[in-house]
């Protein structure tokens, strides 16, 4: 059940099916979900790093934060398979949200959201497939033709840093207790200045 009006008045009368699993479940989504984007609103990335300040960029910071965290939680368990699927709706949704406040016409929202969940699939498998390699090359493509592909020339020195934050988010990640990923708390590594 999404922000759909039918999810929104179901959504009292199904809290009750699963007991406090579906409370934790949507506690966890909307701590790990706030905590994305907080993240992927960081001035630094705008400025320091050069990432384009539009509803693109923005949407490539907000991708890269969530795909990290869906990294996180892969291949540990139902319930981690669960929560990541549902954080992964929960983002759809807020785009469908946020483009609807911009005055998107019903069906332009509906092929926007469409062309953005297709693009997903190609980053998590973008990015999962450079972070398991040990060198650098083939994430500073994947940043390159994602998060800087409006972006030319990429100033120098901007795609090493971003690279490395990539790096060091993942290992952050890889780091931070599952337990606490599943109360909806989520480290990442310091924002590059």
């Amino acid at each position: 059940m999404s922000g759909s009006f039918i999810g929104r008045l179901l959504a009292p009368l199904m809290s009750g099916i699963g007991g406090g699993t579906r409370v934790r479940n949507a506690t966890a989504v909307g701590g790990l979900f706030t905590a994305i984007v907080g993240r992927a609103r960081e001035p630094a990335f705008y400025s320091a790093l050069a990432v384009p300040d539009t509803l693109d960029g923005r949407f490539e910071m907000v991708a890269l934060h969530l795909l990290l965290v869906m990294r996180r939680l892969k291949g540990q368990g139902a319930e981690a398979a669960k929560l990541s699927q549902r954080l992964y709706e929960t983002m759809v949704d807020d785009f469908e949200k946020s483009l609807m406040e911009m005055g998107a016409g019903d069906s332009g929202i509906a092929r926007k959201v469409k062309t953005m969940a297709r693009g997903m699939a190609g980053r998590i498998r973008a990015y999962d497939e450079a972070l398991a390699e040990p060198g650098d090359g083939r994430l500073e493509v994947a940043l390159d033709n994602n998060l800087y592909g409006t972006v030319d020339p990429v100033p120098d020195g901007v795609l090493a840093a971003m690279t490395a934050y990539v790096r060091a988010c993942a290992a952050a990640l890889d780091a931070q207790p599952l337990e606490s990923l599943m109360r909806g708390e989520v480290r990442f590594a310091p924002v590059p200045a």
